[in-house]
């Protein structure tokens, strides 16, 4: 693929992220859609990614549970046992067809569950013993809100087992067709919980120091990037995101120190990890509601660019993006590649809209963690490029 020059980068310049040869450098983000059926991908799943898949483009999975501990709301996927492996081929099958390329998230909620997704109905697995405050509710089956129950503690001699969950849920991904994984260690759930100071109360090996805070991340991407190698290993963080109370007192600093030892493992693994995905300081204000900000400031500025310039390889970025704040990040150097969610959700060919610069179909929130497998999920319309009008082209 001809290289392409850093004054002529836009938002659909092709991009090589590691082995991967990109078309243009909008992607799917991984988000929550609670449409697999008692965790079992299906057939409107596969219709979903599908919709979303470009020759060349990249996408990620919704976050998959890696244990039968890691749930935390309805319907979500898993790929810890035989049937879901299987059943993610479908998904898997019907993106390849089209061109794309696509990674699992891989995800476990932590202390961000409810004892009704627990086996036993036990408590949910955390850092800590520390509840999410009242400030957040947990959905549960039956579309009511709850509150966070009080957590259990992992003890030093647990986290080996969860540790080995993750690398399991990795080696599954590569057998089910993905071209590799995503470790999901932001949004406060159960990585981040380890390497917030603001929820991490720890004395031993796993707490106290930042380093120390770090070690729960560095483990899981060590046995995973030995299982499958690095160049199908790709790690989300959010250093200066709040979400379900994760604050840490020095987001900066937190965000360099993960990077550092990111680089280092790099280093001495020999290869490149495929990417760094952060999300924008913005969404805290922006991700629950629409009347947060849109733009730039002076601190989240700070924030990225220290952090670009700290990463040594491609760096993701998600949170808030319009086509404009898109198409600037991207021609300043501020990322690599764009990762667009709610955008996505409502706007099935968002590719093709945003570079033709055309009118976004807006999102439907309250259908956003239904169980429909067409309303909400697979309905919202394509871009008629006869007449220039709309046409739901579900096939479901």
């Amino acid at each position: 693929m001809a290289a392409t020059r850093a004054e002529d980068t836009t938002l659909f310049s092709p991009y090589k992220m590691g082995k991967f040869n990109l078309s243009h450098r909008v992607v799917l983000a991984p988000m929550t859609r609670c449409r697999a059926l008692n965790g079992i991908p299906n057939a409107a799943m596969a219709e979903y990614y599908s919709q979303r898949s470009t020759p060349g483009g990249f996408l990620i999975t919704e976050g998959t549970a890696v244990s039968s501990t890691a749930a935390g709301f309805p319907h979500i996927p898993g790929i810890y046992t035989e049937e879901q492996v299987q059943a993610w081929k479908r998904v898997v099958d019907a993106v390849h067809a089209k061109g794309g390329i696509i990674f699992c998230q891989l995800w476990h909620v932590g202390r961000a569950s409810h004892p009704v997704y627990q086996p036993g109905g036990a408590a949910p697995i955390s850092s800590t013993t520390k509840a999410i405050s009242n400030r957040w509710r947990v959905l549960l089956p039956d579309g009511s809100y709850g509150k966070y129950p009080a957590p259990r503690a992992l003890e030093t001699s647990e986290i080996p087992k969860v540790v080995e969950d993750y690398r399991l849920a990795a080696v599954n991904s590569i057998r089910a067709g993905f071209d590799g994984i995503e470790i999901h260690g932001a949004h406060g759930y159960l990585i981040d919980q380890f390497l917030k100071d603001g929820i991490n109360d720890r004395t031993d090996e796993y707490g106290v120091s930042i380093g120390n805070r770090c070690t729960f991340l560095m483990q899981i991407l060590e046995a995973i990037v030995e299982a499958i190698g690095a160049h199908r290993v790709g790690v989300r963080i959010s250093p200066a995101i709040d979400h379900l109370d994760a604050t840490d007192s020095d987001p900066l600093n937190l965000g360099l120190a993960v990077i550092e030892r990111l680089n280092k493992f790099q280093l001495l693994f020999g290869s490149k990890l495929t990417y760094l995905h952060i999300t924008q300081p913005r969404y805290t204000a922006y991700g629950q509601t629409e009347s947060g900000r849109h733009g730039t400031e002076d601190e989240e500025t700070r924030l990225m660019r220290t952090w670009r310039r700290a990463y040594q390889g491609t760096l993701v970025c998600s949170g808030g993006f319009t086509r404009e704040l898109g198409i600037h990040a991207a021609a300043n150097g501020e990322a690599d590649l764009i990762s667009f969610g709610r955008l996505f959700i409502s706007n099935p060919d968002l590719v093709m809209r945003l570079k033709l610069n055309v009118p976004l179909t807006k999102y439907i929130r309250k259908t956003f963690y239904t169980h429909d497998p067409v309303v909400g999920y697979t309905d919202y319309p394509f871009m008629n490029n006869a007449n220039g009008g709309q046409n739901p082209l579900s096939r479901l």
